[in-house]
């Protein structure tokens, strides 16, 4: 069951798991657009994504005219969306923006990330010997490049934990191995949208493996 959050006329707001693809296709088995309409009995219709491996908040639309209503809205400043990711490393500093261009469909885009450090910390391993430095970190996009939070925070020292495409692997295995991470620990936990004249927030528990020590 995918759980919803908020439900209205128009809308839903769902807390999407990770692992499950927004959009069914060829060799997709699961899908938020195939899953959560067999879960509530009507279709749905998709007015943003998150990556398969991302997790959280996400709305969708009961019918067609909600959902060019809302496409406009979830892609215009009025929406903001917050991230969550537990990072292996350290940023070269507490908060500020990235402002480096993403690859996507083989050329070159501007991609805006605003950043802030939450929590750093350590895990210790063999014996003691060792550590790995973590942090968690708060992000908001100003664009909305595919993978942009994962290729962002790479690009800065910091990949994402269990991150095998953008991140460190062997960093990644240790982590199975030490943290019992098994996944990437990216979320969408924060949600704010107009609603019913009024600025409404929604936000959900940090989702991720592990937390602060």
């Amino acid at each position: 069951m995918i759980p919803i959050i908020y439900e209205n006329d128009e809308l839903l707001i769902i807390n999407k798991p990770a692992g499950l693809a927004v959009q069914g296709g060829q060799g997709v088995v699961h899908s938020v657009d195939r899953d959560f309409a067999e879960q509530v009995g009507y279709k749905i219709y998709l007015v943003h994504r998150l990556d398969k491996d991302t997790s959280g908040l996400m709305v969708v639309t009961k019918n067609p005219v909600a959902a060019g209503k809302w496409t406009k809205l979830i892609g215009s400043k009025v929406a903001r969306k917050e991230y969550l990711a537990l990072c292996a490393g350290r940023m070269p500093s507490k908060s500020g923006v990235i402002k480096d261009d993403v690859i996507q469909h083989g050329d070159s885009k501007p991609a805006v990330t605003h950043y802030q450090v939450e929590k750093e910390w350590t895990v210790p391993y063999e014996n003691g010997i060792g550590e790995i430095p973590l942090c968690l970190i708060r992000l908001q996009l100003e664009t909305g490049r595919m993978h942009q939070i994962r290729i962002h925070l790479a690009k800065q020292g910091c990949p994402i934990a269990g991150d095998d495409q953008h991140g460190n692997f062997k960093m990644n295995k240790l982590l199975k191995k030490v943290c019992k991470i098994k996944r990437l620990q990216l979320a969408a936990v924060k949600l704010t949208i107009p609603l019913e004249g009024i600025e409404k927030k929604f936000e959900i528990p940090v989702p991720f493996d592990i937390e602060e020590n």
